[in-house]
């Protein structure tokens, strides 16, 4: 069993990592799931209120709330697969969640990339909602973000992966991370 958690700022390749993982047969738990779902069930709008239901969560429900959400997902694709991929982790308070449930049998994986690649990356998948249409701005976001502790989360990576390169390069070092951490989830 193994279970990989990435981290890391808006555009920064965490999609990306989950896309890989799926090609390797790995299933992804996307902790933002659970909160478009929430945002969903609130009758909001999840791509405009997105960060709002986030917030909210942790607000009404601690800070490892999401996480502690995505827990049961995660365990039962554990009852079918030897690892997963959960894609999203936002806080050292979520990091503290995995390593407590899952112990040495947990990697945190950070994806880092400058703000001016990341906001290319954004803007070029038309993802980036504008301020001027009500939504929330790539540096909005990195704030937000960061406002969860993401940046003591990334800090406790076990392996920092640099996305500056080619998109076939990062999806190269994330599959050598992927097959790596398979080979030593098997008994």
């Amino acid at each position: 069993m193994h279970v990989i958690g990435t981290v890391g700022l808006p555009g920064s390749g965490k999609s990306e990592a989950a896309t890989v993982a799926r090609e390797e047969g790995l299933p992804v738990v996307t902790m933002g799931d659970v909160v478009r779902q929430e945002t969903t069930d609130r009758g909001l709008d999840p791509a405009k209120d997105h960060g709002t239901v986030a917030q909210a969560l942790r607000e009404e429900n601690g800070p490892a709330a999401i996480a502690e959400r995505s827990l049961p997902m995660i365990e039962d694709r554990l009852e079918r697969t030897d690892a997963v991929l959960v894609d999203g982790i936002r806080s050292d308070t979520e990091v503290d969640v995995f390593e407590d449930r899952f112990g040495e049998a947990f990697t945190l994986v950070s994806i880092e990339a400058p703000f001016e690649v990341r906001a290319e990356r954004i803007d070029t998948r038309g993802r980036d909602a504008s301020t001027e249409d009500g939504g929330e701005g790539l540096a909005a976001r990195d704030e937000r973000e960061r406002g969860f502790g993401m940046d003591d989360a990334m800090d406790r990576a076990d392996v920092v992966l640099e996305n500056t390169d080619s998109l076939e390069a990062f999806h190269d070092r994330v599959r050598a991370i992927v097959r790596e951490d398979r080979e030593v989830s098997q008994p």
